[in-house]
């Protein structure tokens, strides 16, 4: 058999050999998701709406909490499908875009998070020059590159996974079209596939994140220098959100990516992308949020003027 025999679909097997489990997930991830929806709109909207809130850092943090919200949506919405009844299938063309998506909002991801380490970095080590550098055409082209970044990798290596021939295994062992998933039921030697996937996740995964720890070991020292307490914790409270966003999507990107072979059990696999897919997007506003007093201060204001 060809790679035809998939044309009609694929089976995301998922958590279908755990039905009870199965239950439980459907009430977690439904409410998982509509707090993921709720908080990155409302992060977005505050952004847009206060004045005080049009800088930089928050034109970077209303793109990142846009790309959570079809990051999420790429793959929860099939999920609660397939959790809630017994139909488990993908139509092909679904699958297909369904990868295309994950792989190019993940890529984007990993570039945004770089981007914003330089927002900080030029903010807390060049204070007086920040808004002559950080000039809204530069902010732009550093997001359009992010985006860039994150289609090149989606039409380079979605192609490539779909088009592998399968013999007819139509059964994915995940409860989404991944690659890692895709590129295991192929009935080809996959080692170049592999390969490849493993040279452009170092890439896209280490470039942004050597660059993220190099502008975090020139603030670390800035902020030593600083003789204010105040300056110092103000420093650590906006860069703290950071850290604690780039510590939460980057581990469990090189720990499911960077693997050759991608060594990682199943169920591990599952559960880890449904952590970076779902909880990773959720906690972001909260982060945000709770860390940072002009979010808040702008919350209330609009809630006030309401």
């Amino acid at each position: 058999m060809t790679n035809q025999s998939c044309q009609e679909g694929f089976i995301l097997l998922g958590f279908s050999d755990r039905p009870k489990l199965e239950q439980i997930l459907f009430v977690f991830v439904l409410l998982f998701y509509l707090v993921t929806l709720l908080g990155n709109v409302v992060i977005i909207l505050v952004a847009r709406l206060d004045p005080s809130l049009h800088t930089p850092m928050y034109f970077f943090l209303t793109n990142l909490s846009f790309l959570d919200l079809c990051f999420t949506t790429s793959s929860i919405p099939q999920l609660l499908f397939n959790l809630g009844g017994p139909d488990k299938t993908i139509s092909y063309v679904g699958c297909a875009i369904q990868l295309f998506m994950f792989l190019g909002l993940g890529g984007t991801e990993c570039v945004l998070l770089a981007v914003m380490a330089y927002d900080r970095f030029t903010a807390i080590c060049n204070p007086l020059h920040y808004s002559v550098l950080m000039h809204p055409q530069l902010c732009w082209k550093l997001v359009s590159v992010a985006w860039g970044v994150g289609l090149l990798n989606s039409l380079v290596m979605s192609p490539v996974t779909m088009k592998l021939p399968r013999c007819g295994r139509c059964r994915v062992k995940h409860f989404l079209c991944e690659m890692p998933a895709l590129i295991k039921i192929a009935c080809v030697d996959t080692v170049a596939v592999e390969s490849t996937v493993f040279i452009l996740s170092v890439i896209i995964v280490l470039v942004p994140l050597s660059l993220i720890l190099i502008s975090y070991n020139y603030i670390a020292l800035a902020v030593l220098r600083m003789k204010s307490a105040a300056g110092r914790r103000k420093a650590f409270n906006t860069c703290g959100s950071h850290l604690t966003v780039v510590s939460l999507f980057y581990g469990n990107i090189i720990y499911m990516y960077m693997q050759p072979g991608n060594n990682s059990s199943q169920d591990q696999g599952k559960f880890l992308t449904l952590f970076y897919n779902l909880v990773t997007p959720m906690l972001n506003p909260v982060i945000y949020t709770l860390r940072n007093k002009d979010v808040k201060g702008a919350l209330r204001r609009l809630v006030s003027r309401k």
